[in-house]
C-alpha cells in the first residue's frame, strides 16, 4: 500500500491487488467484504454503496477504458463530534475499481488515526481473502 497526495491536496492510501493475490472475484465481493468488516466494528456505521461506474455511465460521463467496474463503500467512524467543522471530513469512503488484471482500492486519509488503522488493516487483509 502506498500513500501519496492526489492533485496536490488529497492524502490518499492506494493498494493495487492483482487477481492472483486474492480470492475476491469482483468489486461486489470486495464491497461485501468491507460491509462485513464495518458490521463487525461497533463504532462504525454503514451508510451506502455507491456504484460510481453506473452513475458516470448514466450521465454520459467519461470513464477510463481500463476501468471495468467502480464502487464506493460509504461509512462513518464518528465517535466524537467536537464541532461543526469535523462534518467536512466525514463520512469515510473506500473506492474499489476493477481493471483488466487487478483491483485498485483507494481511500483518503482520515483525521482520526484509529479510522486509518482500521481501513488500512481491512484493505491489506484482502490479499489473504
Amino acid at each position: 500500500m502506498r500513500q501519496y497526495v492526489l492533485q496536490e491536496k488529497y492524502p490518499v492510501y492506494h493498494m493495487e491487488l492483482p487477481f492472483a493475490e486474492t480470492s475476491m472475484t469482483s468489486v461486489d465481493d470486495i464491497v461485501a467484504y468491507y460491509k462485513s468488516r464495518i458490521d463487525e466494528t461497533p463504532s462504525v456505521t454503514f451508510i451506502a454503496e455507491f456504484d460510481h461506474y453506473a452513475h458516470t455511465t448514466g450521465i454520459g460521463g467519461e470513464i477510463a477504458p481500463s476501468i471495468k467496474a467502480a464502487k464506493n463503500v460509504v461509512f462513518c467512524f464518528g465517535v466524537k463530534l467536537p464541532g461543526p467543522a469535523v462534518l467536512a471530513v466525514r463520512p469515510r469512503s473506500i473506492g474499489i475499481a476493477e481493471l483488466d488484471d487487478r483491483f485498485e482500492i483507494t481511500f483518503m486519509e482520515a483525521p482520526m488515526p484509529v479510522a486509518n488503522d482500521a481501513m488500512e488493516a481491512w484493505t491489506r487483509a484482502l490479499r489473504d481473502q
